[in-house]
């Protein structure tokens, strides 16, 4: 994946409420709920007010899934944090190309997001579920299972959710900002 596929991909990505509409009724409804429960708290907004490098972040999703559906919402909060962070969505399946170059335990897993540079060099890969996501489902069930999406989860679960992908963001912007590549193209 060089980043003149991953430039491509990108520019074919719609934005979030492009994308969520895609869907069923039913489907934007819940897409909606989680949106309408994801507030960033005033300490995340100042960190995201200090991003100084523009990031893309390309997501390989399913407006169907349960986990999109519980997850995505949190970073379109995020991206609407930052005049720097720009989001864009794919579906899974009609993208082949690239979700089969981001298999995650031999599956075709969603959500996976690719941070990419400003440039549409790939600087990180970040999914199927966040670690928060991850404890949640395992204090409930143990076993293979699938979220719905159905209800909107608790808010404490949103809340942690939220910060593991702003830990995520956070990190790939401080390596951009750290980048002796980008460093030299801005002076900085």
């Amino acid at each position: 994946m060089d980043a003149s596929f991953l430039g491509m991909k990108f520019a074919a990505a719609k934005p979030y409420a492009d994308y969520v509409r895609t869907g069923t009724a039913e489907q934007q409804r819940r897409w909606q709920a989680v949106y309408d429960a994801a507030r960033l708290t005033p300490e995340q907004a100042r960190l995201l007010g200090t991003f100084s490098r523009q990031m893309k972040i390309l997501v390989v999703s399913g407006v169907w899934c349960g986990d999109c559906i519980e997850q995505l919402p949190l970073l379109q909060r995020i991206a609407e944090g930052s005049e720097r962070i720009d989001v864009r969505y794919l579906d899974r399946d009609e993208h082949k190309d690239l979700s089969s170059g981001v298999r995650i335990c031999g599956g075709d897993r969603v959500p996976v997001a690719l941070f990419l540079a400003e440039d549409n060099e790939l600087c990180s890969i970040f999914g199927d579920r966040t670690l928060s996501r991850y404890r949640a489902l395992a204090a409930r069930q143990l076993g293979p299972a699938c979220s719905t999406g159905l209800v909107v989860p608790a808010e404490r679960e949103l809340a942690a959710t939220l910060q593991d992908w702003l830990d995520e963001t956070e990190r790939v912007q401080l390596m951009l900002r750290l980048s002796g590549r980008l460093r030299q193209k801005h002076r900085d």
